[in-house]
């Protein structure tokens, strides 16, 4: 999803571009059914690096990755949010001395024991060119000693992708239900790791769902959790991970959002639609100063309130943070045609 725009704006521009998918995530209706549906070239190389601890998974795309780079001599490689595949590029590239840009680069939750804010550090401190989403990136990173040259203020390339494909999503994905719902995504090993704290968060679900209907694309850790801890989820609407125009149709319509993924907090800011986030922090808190998002932690009577303030008409009103206006992947190509 953040990939997709850059592309297109890159190919636009005249650049020569080679597609590197570290198959980080490899699941059919985590990965192929985004390449289709976003339009996005078949890879040029495929690392297939799959499941694993973190260190084992880094280990294995820079394994992987130092060959491709050798092999294409790139004069510059670019890499997007915060994954074990976004460190693990940047790694190797600043070994091999070739110049790497950093998308979505800056944020930062200050929690040290998420293993993506580690990921976000580490990338930043080895970029060359550092592209951030909103005004606190910026702050961030000079805070932290990047040279301000390196630094620029593009907008958020995920509104890019959801600008382009919102109109097909509610032409052709998921009809709007005949009663109103909630949308829940589930995946951060602080929720679903605990028996206790996973329970406690379906069963403050289930406590809406006479007013709502409680529909949960349910990630395959999170499955496996709620079977391995014996949760009823009767009165839940469960269902396997849906494309991205299936999930986008059905977010924009939604009631309301619960999450703990970073993006989904992003669009729902930008749809305008109320979002109760199931964690302490975030690294995009524009989306709580300006947007719609609301911080939850573990607090389920604070969900509890949020979710009959929703109900009752009190949401939280929110607005659309500067330059997430769907032409951010064009800024970034025209910034690295002035440099390349």
């Amino acid at each position: 999803m953040k990939a997709a725009p850059v592309l297109r704006a890159l190919r636009d521009t005249g650049f020569r571009q080679s597609l590197v998918h570290t198959g980080q995530h490899y699941d059919a209706n985590m990965s192929d059914v985004f390449f289709r549906e976003l339009d996005i070239p078949q890879p040029d190389v495929n690392l297939g690096v799959g499941s694993g601890s973190h260190a084992q998974q880094t280990a294995l795309i820079m394994t992987g990755f130092e060959a491709v780079a050798l092999e294409r001599k790139p004069d510059l490689v670019i890499v997007y949010g915060d994954v074990n595949s976004t460190v693990a590029a940047a790694l190797v590239c600043a070994k091999l001395q070739i110049a790497v840009a950093h998308v979505e680069a800056g944020l930062r939750s200050n929690d040290r024991t998420m293993p993506e804010e580690i990921n976000r550090l580490v990338t930043d401190q080895l970029s060359n060119l550092l592209f951030t989403p909103s005004q606190d990136g910026d702050e961030n990173l000079r805070r932290e000693g990047i040279p301000a040259e390196r630094i620029h203020l593009v907008g958020n390339v995920m509104i890019d992708t959801l600008v382009h494909l919102l109109p097909r999503a509610l032409e052709n994905g998921q009809k709007k239900l005949s009663r109103r719902y909630a949308l829940v995504t589930l995946h951060r090993p602080s929720n679903v790791d605990d028996s206790e704290r996973l329970r406690r968060i379906l069963d403050s679900m289930l406590a809406f769902s006479k007013d709502l209907e409680i529909v949960f694309p349910v990630h395959p850790r999170t499955r496996q959790r709620i079977a391995d801890f014996s949760i009823s989820t009767d009165g839940l609407h469960l269902c396997d991970p849906l494309s991205y125009l299936d999930f986008l149709a059905l977010q924009a319509r939604a009631d309301l959002v619960l999450t703990d993924s970073g993006g989904i907090q992003e669009e729902t800011t930008f749809l305008g639609i109320p979002c109760l986030t199931l964690r302490a922090n975030t690294e995009r808190p524009v989306t709580v100063e300006i947007g719609t998002n609301i911080l939850i932690g573990d607090d389920m009577a604070r969900l509890h309130t949020e979710i009959t303030n929703i109900l009752e008409g009190r949401a939280k009103n929110g607005a659309i943070p500067p330059l997430w206006d769907g032409h951010a992947s064009e800024r970034i190509a025209h910034i690295l045609k002035n440099q390349f």
